[in-house]
């Protein structure tokens, strides 16, 4: 077993942070990666040219969500903190309050069809509102499809940049969620500013 000192991990963590910087510079870095702290715990971010491609919240285990970013877009996937800095900010400025819009692009690769439809609904269900599943479902183009409106936000590869915490039951009780229902509490209390 090998103990690493201060300088080591220091020099380590240099080390890696510049083959991230020649491997996105020479084009070598599909996906990019990198750790986010959120009030829930450690967020991944992975994102690509086009924008965020997966929000990996605290209760999914990373390892298996980027091994399905790179088995499903490329293999290419690095942790490249400076190429998630745009995320990160918005990110933090949403948890602070300071947010009700994200501006960074999405990249709707992991989703398909209808999925894909219904998470496009979910993306323009503004700050502080609330929307049912049959609302998404009918936003999609089937208001009857209201369990695959469900199962698009229980699949949402891009939680809270793509808002599905606030899709809500008919009856106004909360629904599913990814993170558990007491960070999608959380999340829609921090946007009526509870």
């Amino acid at each position: 077993m090998s103990v690493h000192l201060p300088e080591e991990v220091s020099a380590l963590a240099r080390l890696r942070a510049a083959l991230a910087e020649r491997a996105g510079t020479a084009g070598l870095v599909d996906v990019a990666w990198d750790e986010v702290d959120s009030p829930f715990g450690v967020l991944a971010v992975c994102t690509t040219e086009t924008g965020v491609l997966r929000v990996v919240l605290p209760s999914e285990d990373c390892d298996a969500a980027l091994a399905t970013v790179a088995a499903r877009v490329s293999p290419r996937v690095l942790r490249a903190p400076r190429r998630v800095d745009a995320a990160r900010a918005q990110l933090s400025e949403y948890f602070e309050g300071r947010r009700r819009s994200f501006d960074v692009g999405v990249d709707w690769r992991l989703s398909a069809g209808f999925r894909r439809r219904a998470l496009a609904a979910v993306a323009g269900l503004a700050y502080g509102t609330t929307a049912s599943y049959r609302e998404v479902a009918a936003a999609a183009g089937n208001p009857r499809a209201t369990r695959a409106a469900g199962s698009a936000c229980a699949s949402n590869p891009t939680p809270i940049v793509v808002p599905c915490h606030r899709v809500v039951r008919a009856d106004g009780a909360l629904g599913g969620y990814l993170g558990g229902s007491a960070m999608k509490a959380r999340l829609l209390e921090l946007e009526r500013g509870s």
